[in-house]
C-alpha cells in the first residue's frame, strides 16, 4: 500500500515465536478463554469458497450478503475454531461443520459460539474435538451494509454528468485487517490459502476480482441477477483478496507476451487512463526481468476508485487506486502529477512480488513490503523514464523526509513489535516506506548490482507463496555477498542491517581532520532535533559504510565503501581513523551521493574549504546530490547548535550560482521551516529581503513565470521552474505576482473556463494561490465553482490547496466548515488537503488550530475508524507553534482530549516534540540567525 503516512523496540523483541504461540494455544484455547492477539496455530485454512451477493439498486439500502466455505486442516487437536469477524451479522442456525478428510469421518457440529471484541475473534466451539491430520469444512452465512468507512467491503459513488445521477459502486479495501469486515476468515498474513470467489450482482454491472472470470450463470431466484465465478486464485493472504461491482469502462493494454492488462475508471474519466495503461505493462515486464520470476497470474486489472482512503492498494491481480494516483490528463495534470502516477503504479506492481508472492509473517516486518516496493519502484521508473532523473529525486526526497522524521526521539524502528490492530495502521508511515527504501538503497550501493540482485532472486524463489521475516532476507543476501566477494567474510548482512532496522534514528558522524598527519578521526552518535537530550542519552551504534572523495580526486561516482564504522560486541560505537587524506588546502566530502543515511559535521577548516569551492570555485564538479547534502547538513547542524548559522548562511550564498533542482529543493525545505517561525516575528522583513536576493537570479535565469516549459529540454528543470516560481510569488520577486494575477484574469474572462484554461499547467498551483491571496471574494467563488465542475482529480487537489490561500478570515472559516461537511463537494479522503492549506497559511493558522481544538470530537467521528487521515491535520499545527505558552496550551488540550485522539498516540507525541524543537530554536537561534541574515543583505 502506498503513502503513507511509539514503541522503542528492544532488540530481538519483534515477534512472539511459534513456540510461544503454540504453548499459549494449548493452554487457553481448549477453555475458549483465548485472549492472545494472534490466532491460535492449531488450524490452517486450505481453501476458501466465497460467495457474495451485492445489492446496489436502492441507494437507501446498499448491502451485501454471502456465504463462505472454508476447508480447514487441523495441525493439533482442538475443541474450537477461532477466526476473525467484525460488524457482520452471522446466521448461527446456518453454520455447519463436517470432517471431509482423514481418519474415520465422524459427524461434527458447532455447539456454541462466542466473540472476543478486543481482537475481533469469532470463536466456534465444536461438538467433537478436531483431530490433528484431519480436514474439515466449515460453512457460514453472513450479511452487512456496504459501509461508508472506506474499509472492508464498502460503497463509493460518482456523478454521471449526462444523466445527472449519482451512481453507486462497491469495492474492497482489506489491508491491514479489514477482510474480517467482509467475511469470516483467518485474517492474518501468515494464513495463506487459495480463494474461489463468486460474485452475484445485477447484470448491468461488471464484477471484478483477483482472477479472470471462469463462468457466469443466471441467479436462481433474482430476476436480471447473475452469479459470476472467478478462477481459483494462487495461495494468498486475506488482505490481498479484492472484488468490486461497478459500471466502469476499461482500457486494454497491448504488450506482447504479458498477462492481460486492463485499466478501469468511471466512464466519464476513461480518457484519463491512457498513461497508466501504457506505463503499467512496461514496468511489469521490467520487474519480471529484474526479479527473474514471471508475473504469476493470467491477468491484472488496475482500477481508479472515486472514494479511497489509501493512495493505492496492491491486491493481487486487481490493484485499486485513488483517482489522483492512476488518472492523468495531459490538459490538466502537471509533470509532477504524471510522475506521481508513474511512481504509484510502479510501487503497486512491485508489490506483486514483494508482498504478494512473498509476504511478511507478521506486521512487524511491514517494511519488507513497503520499503521494498518504494525502492524497487524508483528503479522501475528510472528504467522507463531515465530523462526524469527520478532516481536521484526520489532518493534525496526520501532522505530529506527521514533526516527530519527520524531525528525525533518519538520516532520508531523500521521493524517494530505490533500487538494491536490499531498499531498496524500506524506503521504505514514514513519510516516503513521512505526509511525502508533508503536503507535498501544503501545496501544496494554497498553490495553492488550482482550481489543485490542475486540475493533478492534467491529469497523470492525460496519463499514464493510463503511468508518470511527480515532475517530470511539477510541470509539470502549474505550468501550472495560472500559469493560475489562484495562483503568481507567476517561481515554479515544481519549485523549491519539490524543496526539500521531494529534501532530508532540515524547517526551524525563527526569528522575531525589532523591536517599535518593527513588523517581524520571519525566518531558517531545519534542525531536528535531535541537539544535537551544529553549526549550520554543519545547512544546507539550503526554499521556505516564509509565512502568519501577529496578535492584532488573528486570521484563522486564510486559509492562503494572504502572503510566501515563498526560496532563492538556490546553494541558500543568504535571510533575510526582514516589515513592518507590530503593537506590543509583541500577539502574532503564523506557519504558520496548520500549513499547512506547519516549527517556529517566537519571541522571549521574543512567547512571553509567547501564554502570556498561552492562560492568561488568549480562547484559543479561536486556531485549534485552532495551539493544538496552540504546544504541540508549545514542548515540542520546550525538548527541544533552543533554548527554556527554563519557557516550555514555563507554556504547557501552559493545558490545564486546554482541551476540544478536538487540543491534548491534541499535549501527550500530547510528555509521553509525557518520562514514559518520568522514570519511570526518582527525580524521577518530581513528574511523576506534575503529570500528575494537569493531567488532573483534563478527566477530571471528561468524566464520568470512566463510559459517557457515546452522549450525546457530537461524534465527536472521543469520541476525547478515550478518550485522557484512558487517561492518567487510568495516573496514577491520580480514580476511574479502581477503576471500570476494577469493569467488568472485571462482565465476568468474565458467564455467556457472549464473547457479553456490559459494558465500554464505547471504553474497553476502558484497562479491560483497567488490570485486567491491577492484577490476578491468573486475570485474565490470562481475557483470553488471550477472545483465542483472539474473532472480531473489532480486538478481538483490543486484547486483545493489554492482555496486555502485567502487572507479573508470569514472565507477561511467558511472553507474549514465546508471541508468537514459530508453534504458538500469535498470527499472525506481529500479533506486534509483543504485543512492543511488553511493551516499553513499565516492568516489561517490560528483559525485552523482553534477549529481543530474546538471541534476535535466532531473531527474524530468524521474520520473514524480511519484515524490516520486525522493525524495528517496535525503537521501544519506542529510546524508553527513557536512559544512555550502555545506549546503548553496544546499539551493541555491533548491531555484533556485523550478519547478523541485515540489511535493518534504516535502522531501526537511527534507533534508535541516538533513544537518543542521550534520553541528551543526560537530561544537559541532567533537572534543569531537574524544577525547572520542582516550581514548578508
Amino acid at each position: 500500500m502506498k503513502w503513507f503516512l511509539l514503541f522503542v523496540a528492544a532488540l530481538g523483541l519483534g515477534l512472539a515465536t511459534a513456540d510461544s504461540i503454540d504453548s499459549i494455544e494449548s493452554i487457553d484455547s481448549t477453555e475458549s478463554s483465548y485472549n492472545y492477539y494472534r490466532l491460535p496455530t492449531s488450524l490452517r485454512p486450505q481453501k476458501y469458497h466465497l460467495r457474495i451477493l451485492t445489492l446496489l439498486e436502492n441507494p437507501e439500502d446498499l448491502r451485501f450478503s454471502g456465504s463462505v466455505k472454508i476447508l480447514i486442516e487441523a495441525l493439533e487437536n482442538t475443541r474450537n475454531i477461532t477466526l476473525h469477524s467484525k460488524n457482520l451479522t452471522i446466521d448461527e442456525s446456518q453454520i455447519t461443520l463436517r470432517q471431509i478428510g482423514g481418519e474415520g469421518k465422524k459427524e461434527n457440529c458447532v455447539s456454541s459460539t462466542k466473540v472476543n471484541p478486543s481482537h475481533d475473534f469469532y470463536i466456534l466451539n465444536t461438538c467433537q474435538e478436531l483431530l490433528a491430520g484431519n480436514t474439515y469444512e466449515l460453512y457460514m452465512t453472513f450479511a452487512a451494509d456496504l459501509n461508508r468507512q472506506l474499509e472492508g467491503y464498502y460503497r463509493s459513488s460518482y456523478k454521471d454528468p449526462v444523466a445527472n445521477l449519482t451512481k453507486w459502486i462497491s469495492v474492497t479495501q482489506f489491508e491491514p485487517a479489514s477482510a474480517r469486515l467482509a467475511f469470516p476468515c483467518f485474517d492474518e498474513p501468515d494464513f495463506k490459502a487459495p480463494f474461489v470467489v463468486t460474485l452475484g450482482y445485477h447484470k448491468k454491472y461488471t464484477g471484478l476480482s483477483n482472477m479472470p472470470v471462469k463462468e457466469t450463470k443466471p441467479h436462481e431466484t433474482l430476476a436480471d441477477y447473475i452469479w459470476c465465478e472467478f478462477q481459483e486464485s494462487v495461495p494468498m493472504s486475506t488482505y490481498l483478496v479484492a472484488y468490486s461491482v461497478n459500471d466502469f469502462s476499461h482500457k486494454p493494454s497491448t504488450l506482447p507476451n504479458s498477462a492481460l492488462f486492463r485499466t478501469w475508471a468511471r466512464p466519464n474519466a476513461i480518457d484519463q487512463c491512457d498513461y497508466a495503461a501504457e506505463f503499467g505493462p512496461k514496468v511489469l515486464q521490467y520487474y519480471e526481468q529484474f526479479f527473474g520470476i514471471k508475473f504469476p497470474l493470467p491477468k491484472i486489472d488496475q482500477i481508479a476508485v472515486p472514494d479511497f482512503s489509501a493512495g493505492a492498494m496492491e491486491n493481487w491481480g486487481l490493484v485499486t487506486y485513488r483517482e489522483i494516483a492512476l488518472l492523468y490528463s495531459a490538459a490538466h495534470s502537471s509533470l509532477a502529477d504524471k510522475q506521481r502516477v508513474a511512481s504509484v503504479v510502479a510501487h503497486e506492481l512491485a508489490h506483486q512480488w514483494f508482498g504478494n508472492l512473498v509476504t511478511m509473517k507478521w506486521w512487524t516486518d511491514l517494511w519488507l513490503n513497503e520499503g521494498f516496493a518504494t525502492y524497487v519502484a524508483s528503479l522501475g521508473v528510472e528504467n522507463i523514464n531515465p530523462e526524469w532523473r527520478s532516481m536521484e529525486q526520489e532518493s534525496l526526497s526520501n532522505l530529506l523526509t527521514i533526516f527530519r522524521r527520524d531525528a525525533l526521539e518519538s520516532s520508531h524502528p523500521i521493524s517494530r513489535p505490533i500487538q494491536m490492530v490499531s498499531e498496524i495502521s500506524e506503521s504505514f508511515d514514513q519510516i516503513s516506506y521512505q526509511k525502508g527504501s533508503t536503507v535498501l538503497r544503501m545496501m544496494h550501493l554497498f553490495l553492488g548490482e550482482e550481489s543485490f540482485r542475486s540475493g533478492l532472486q534467491t529469497y523470492l524463489q525460496k519463499f514464493s507463496y510463503k511468508n518470511a521475516e527480515q532475517d530470511n532476507l539477510w541470509e539470502s543476501l549474505t550468501q550472495a555477498a560472500h559469493k560475489y566477494r562484495s562483503l568481507p567474510k567476517s561481515y554479515d548482512i544481519k549485523s549491519i542491517m539490524d543496526s539500521w532496522t531494529l534501532q530508532t534514528g540515524y547517526p551524525v558522524i563527526n569528522v575531525t581532520r589532523d591536517y599535518s598527519a593527513r588523517t581524520a578521526k571519525l566518531n558517531q552518535e545519534r542525531y536528535l532535533l531535541n537539544t535537551q537530550v544529553s549526549r550520554a542519552h543519545r547512544g546507539g551504534c550503526w554499521w556505516v559504510p564509509l565512502s568519501y572523495t577529496t578535492q584532488a580526486v573528486q570521484d563522486f561516482n564510486n559509492t562503494a565503501p572504502k572503510a566501515w564504522m563498526e560496532c563492538g560486541k556490546n553494541g558500543e560505537s568504535l571510533p575510526k581513523t582514516i589515513q592518507e587524506l590530503p593537506g590543509p588546502d583541500q577539502w574532503v566530502i564523506f557519504n558520496t551521493q548520500l549513499s547512506t543515511l547519516y549527517k556529517v559535521n566537519y571541522d571549521a577548516q574543512n567547512w571553509k574549504l567547501l564554502i570556498e569551492t561552492l562560492t568561488n570555485g568549480d562547484f559543479q564538479r561536486i556531485h549534485v546530490i552532495n551539493r544538496a547534502q552540504l546544504i541540508d547538513d549545514a542548515l540542520y547542524l546550525a538548527w541544533t547548535g552543533e554548527q554556527d548559522y554563519e557557516i550555514a548562511m555563507r554556504l547557501i550564498e552559493y545558490l545564486q550560482r546554482e541551476r540544478e533542482y536538487l540543491p534548491w529543493k534541499s535549501a527550500f525545505e530547510n528555509l521553509k521551516r525557518v520562514g514559518r517561525i520568522l514570519r511570526q516575528t518582527p525580524d521577518f522583513e530581513f528574511f523576506k529581503r534575503y529570500m528575494k536576493k537569493l531567488i532573483s537570479p534563478i527566477y530571471e535565469h528561468l524566464n520568470g513565470i512566463n510559459d517557457t516549459f515546452s522549450s525546457i529540454p530537461q524534465q527536472d528543470q521543469v520541476l525547478l521552474k515550478t518550485m522557484v516560481v512558487n517561492w518567487a510569488c510568495q516573496y514577491q520577486v520580480g514580476d511574479c505576482v502581477p503576471q500570476a494575477l494577469a493569467y488568472y484574469r485571462n482565465w476568468r474572462s474565458e467564455a467556457s473556463p472549464d473547457e479553456k484554461n490559459p494558465v500554464p499547467i505547471n504553474v497553476r498551483s502558484t497562479v491560483y494561490c497567488t490570485s486567491i491571496k491577492h484577490g476578491s471574494d468573486s475570485d474565490w467563488e470562481f475557483l470553488w465553482t471550477r472545483y465542483k465542475r472539474s473532472n480531473v482529480a489532480a486538478e481538483k487537489r490543486t484547486i483545493l490547496t489554492a482555496l486555502g490561500c485567502s487572507r479573508e478570515v470569514w472565507l477561511l472559516q467558511r472553507y474549514l466548515e465546508l471541508t468537514f461537511d459530508p453534504k458538500e463537494a469535498i470527499r472525506k479522503q481529500d479533506s486534509m488537503w483543504a485543512f492543511q492549506a488553511v493551516a499553513f497559511n499565516e492568516v489561517g493558522f490560528l483559525l485552523a488550530k482553534k477549529y481543530f481544538m474546538d471541534n476535535v470530537d466532531f473531527i474524530y467521528k468524521f474520520y473514524h475508524p480511519l484515524t490516520k487521515d486525522m493525524s495528517r491535520l496535525l503537521s501544519p499545527l506542529s510546524e508553527q507553534v513557536i512559544t512555550l505558552s502555545d506549546f503548553n496550551e496544546f499539551k493541555d488540550f491533548v491531555n484533556n482530549s485523550r478519547q478523541s485522539l485515540k489511535g493518534l498516540e504516535q502522531a501526537i507525541q511527534q507533534t508535541l516534540e516538533i513544537m518543542l524543537t521550534n520553541v528551543q530554536w526560537k530561544e537559541r537561534n532567533y537572534h543569531q540567525m537574524s544577525r547572520s541574515i542582516q550581514q548578508l543583505l
